[in-house]
């Protein structure tokens, strides 16, 4: 299972409206999870069985709790069930994919 999400918190009283010291904690919970991970500037991906992928938002999703009155939790699943690696598989496949419709173009030129 693959999970994209992300986590923020609101109500932070911050006058400039960041919450990267919020965002921290909940990396720091999926980098201590031991899971594949990549986190890029709008989403963590984490991959793992449904058990421990859930338990490590709902622990990210607590780590981010002190730091405003709420929280917004945003996710999107791929759950294919017998399937791991896809967090980098599924790029791999996309590259090759793009690298294919290259060659076949320029095969046309």
């Amino acid at each position: 299972m693959l999970v994209a999400f992300s986590v923020a918190p609101s109500g932070t009283g911050r006058s400039d409206g960041s919450v990267h010291d919020a965002v921290a904690a909940a990396v720091a919970v999926v980098r201590a999870s031991g899971l594949p991970h990549r986190t890029t500037s709008m989403f963590t991906e984490i991959e793992g069985e449904w058990g421990e992928v859930m338990t490590v938002v709902k622990d990210a999703v607590d780590a981010v709790q002190p730091f405003g009155s709420r929280v917004s939790l945003v996710l999107k699943a791929d759950i294919r069930p017998g399937y791991t690696g896809e967090l980098d598989g599924k790029i791999e496949r996309l590259e090759t994919a793009l690298d294919a419709r290259r060659s076949e173009s320029a095969s046309s030129d």
